[in-house]
């Protein structure tokens, strides 16, 4: 599944989604690396 994480305060990455951190904060990996950051929710239309 594919999740969208901020790892910045401009910065966001797309890929697949690895783990769930205990701090709230979700991994996913993109190629060969692995990104941390907290999860954007998808705004209601």
């Amino acid at each position: 599944m594919l999740r969208t994480i901020s790892v910045g305060l401009y910065i966001s990455v797309q890929g697949t989604f690895l783990r769930d951190c205990a701090d709230g904060r979700i991994a996913v990996k993109v190629g060969d690396k692995v990104f941390v950051g907290y999860p954007i929710q998808a705004k209601a239309a």
